[in-house]
């Protein structure tokens, strides 16, 4: 199904039949309830059988993620975390079964500065250039991986961020998002998630970017990449995707980008997906 050839130092993966397929997790993978179902996990497994290329490209952190990998049988691929920030190479003959291979990170301090002015009541919780989670008020999320270390936010001000995330309960997610609208945060991308929720990452980083990148060092056409996923911070990676799926629960402004529209998580939206696919193996 696949040729490997050289290109300079690097083994470059000419595609033929298979395809990189890039899948959101909560959401998508996973219920909000953060529960896979039998369907989705079997039909995942089965197209990392097949020989395709899944990519895990979330939001969360890689040590959120790497259960997820490690449910869907993947030994050896990457993966896009924190929204882009971070790419991981999964091998599972490493030491910890994966290496970090990009961070791209930023400096927090300009848009934690104006974010507190308009936003006092907030949460913030930032992950530094080594993998460390720092918070206020002892903020705590799943999608973090690790236990936050509770610091001021003036400690905060001197990290070097791959991932900065703000929470308030004072609002809802659309005057939330008219909020940080109005402060015109620069020199980062940032998307506001299903609740009160923004994710911040460094100028022009999001999954596409990451994939992009991925893409072109695997050697896959556009029109072999398939992106599956459900919230603001995958508009870009369904744009870029040659087949952008979103999911049936997906907010209105993600399914105007999208190709197709699957069912709804809770309805295996992503399993009927990757069973179309699967058949278009047999069918070959």
């Amino acid at each position: 199904m696949t040729v490997m050839t050289k290109t300079g130092n690097e083994d470059r993966l000419e595609a033929t039949k298979t395809y990189m397929i890039c899948l959101d997790v909560d959401g998508t993978l996973v219920n909000h309830d953060g529960e896979m179902s039998r369907a989705v996990k079997d039909s995942a497994r089965a197209i990392v059988a097949a020989g395709h290329e899944v990519v895990i490209s979330t939001g969360r952190s890689l040590e959120a993620t790497l259960p997820v990998i490690r449910m869907l049988g993947i030994e050896n691929g990457h993966a896009v975390c924190c929204n882009g920030g971070v790419t991981a190479r999964i091998d599972t003959s490493l030491e910890y079964g994966y290496e970090v291979v990009e961070r791209k990170t930023f400096d927090p301090r300009p848009a934690l500065l104006a974010l507190q002015e308009w936003l006092p009541t907030a949460k913030y919780a930032l992950e530094d250039d080594e993998g460390r989670f720092l918070s206020t008020e002892r903020f705590q999320d799943a999608s973090f991986g690790v236990v936050a270390e509770p610091v001021t936010l003036d400690k905060m001000l001197e990290a070097t961020a791959v991932r900065l995330v703000v929470f308030s309960t004072d609002s809802t997610a659309e005057e939330f998002g008219e909020a940080v609208g109005s402060i015109g945060l620069s020199g980062v991308t940032y998307s506001v998630g299903w609740t009160a929720w923004l994710d911040i990452a460094a100028e022009g980083v999001t999954k596409a970017s990451g994939l992009e990148a991925l893409r072109e060092k695997r050697g896959f056409g556009i029109e072999r990449t398939v992106a599956v996923g459900d919230g603001r911070n995958d508009i870009e990676m369904l744009s870029w995707a040659g087949r952008g799926v979103a999911m049936g629960q997906a907010p209105e402004e993600v399914k105007a980008v999208a190709d197709e529209i699957a069912a709804h998580v809770d309805e295996d939206g992503l399993a009927t997906v990757l069973q179309d696919i699967l058949a278009g193996d047999t069918d070959a």
